[in-house]
């Protein structure tokens, strides 16, 4: 097979995993950074400990893609979890399975992986070339905005792996939109995923309260039921948790102006049994005091069940535990998609064919974020990312061939 130039257009990691396949298969490529360096949101994930795939059966796990499920599944039954873990020990990162079913390199951080793999692909002579911006086409070429000024580059086959638009800090800034869009790529508006909520708080709970975590709870929308914690933020709710829910939540907000969450503060115990030790409470001692005594929510919990049901201090014992076992938590908005860890929307499934390749430009694919997908933390973003960006590549490969 002659070797052709292969352009990898976005360093993170769809576009790396992509440069290590079609180098490993003896084409000269070259990856065209717009940063200082690559892997900016790879690096800012692994900071508190790099999640990068989840441990479930499998069957449960590709159902976490819900609407892509069918786009991604020939991707990710070629580079699944499993696979995922078998690539880090031969980049020799070994990695552990944590309670939470979430997988992680011994190490914790990302930055041996990258250093692991980066040395990987220069052995395999892949070029880097940061701060270069892909700015579109002159005609046939690919045009970059450099130090050195602008420049026009020939590639035999082009993959985008630009990213979405969250963190745009980190260079996932959606700026290559309106260039896809002008050659007839259908684009969904992008949305935030994995994104924390807004409330009203007053002054005094969020004074007080701010960055306080609610433990041992358990939240429900229409996404399901799941316990664990989130965090109060002086604008409203965030953490993994409520990631879970978001995008019910968001979906609503955008339907119906209107989204509850509700919480679960005390899943050992029963309504009934609540509301029985409520019952016995001392009627001298103050409401808080009645809580902390006889439930054992911590200040937080109570102070959160105060603020969302005003008129508690005027409940019956039964209707205060009702309000315990099933608090509504009615969010507002969306905080905004640069505080997002991800995003819905991107190239439509349409605009690829069965190689990753987007139909009206021939030569020209896509992976990663860029592509009209969503999915929770717990490592389904990044495996799903590395799965496009190698099936991508084997689509490229197939190309370079005819």
């Amino acid at each position: 097979m002659a070797k052709k130039h292969v352009a990898i257009i976005g360093g993170g990691p769809s576009g790396l995993m992509a440069a290590d396949i079609l180098s490993a298969a003896g084409h000269d490529v070259s990856v065209y950074e717009a940063m200082p360096t690559v892997a900016r949101k790879l690096l800012m994930a692994g900071k508190s400990g790099l999640n990068i795939t989840h441990s479930e059966p499998y069957s449960a796990f590709i159902e976490r893609f819900g609407a892509a499920k069918q786009h991604l599944q020939p991707a990710l039954d070629d580079f699944g979890p499993s696979d995922v873990r078998d690539w880090m020990a031969e980049l020799g990162q070994q990695t552990f399975v944590g309670t939470s079913g979430r997988v992680f390199p011994d190490v914790m951080k990302a930055s041996p992986l990258l250093r692991a793999w980066m040395h990987r692909l220069e052995q395999q002579g892949v070029k880097l070339h940061t701060r270069h911006r892909w700015t579109g086409f002159n005609r046939d070429l690919l045009s970059f905005e450099t130090p050195a000024g602008t420049i026009d580059v020939r590639s035999d086959a082009t993959l985008l792996s630009l990213g979405g638009a969250s963190w745009p800090r980190l260079g996932s800034d959606a700026a290559w939109v309106p260039t896809l869009r002008d050659k007839g790529i259908g684009i969904a508006d992008f949305k935030p995923a994995n994104c924390g909520f807004d409330l009203p708080w007053s002054d005094v709970f969020r004074s007080r309260f701010a960055g306080a975590a609610i433990k041992s709870v358990v939240t429900s929308s229409a996404a399901g039921s799941f316990q664990g914690e989130f965090v109060i933020s002086k604008h409203g709710v965030e953490g993994s948790l409520i990631y879970a829910h978001s995008a019910v939540l968001r979906e609503a907000l955008l339907d119906t102006g209107k989204a509850t969450l509700f919480l679960d503060l005390a899943p050992g115990k029963t309504e009934e049994k609540l509301a029985s030790a409520l019952a016995k409470a001392n009627s001298k001692d103050s409401l808080t005091n009645r809580l902390r005594k006889k439930t054992g929510l911590s200040d937080v919990k109570i102070a959160l069940l105060r603020e969302l049901t005003p008129e508690i201090s005027q409940l019956n014992p039964a209707a205060v535990a009702a309000k315990i076992k099933g608090l509504a938590l009615p969010v507002t908005a969306t905080r905004p998609i640069a505080e997002a860890i991800s995003v819905a929307g991107g190239i439509a499934w349409s605009q690829l064919d069965e190689n990753y390749m987007l139909r009206p430009l021939q030569g020209i694919f896509a992976a990663g974020e860029m592509l009209d997908w969503e999915a929770p933390t717990g490592g389904y973003l990044l495996t799903a990312c590395l799965a496009t960006g190698k099936a991508a590549a084997k689509g490229m490969l197939k190309f370079l061939k005819t």
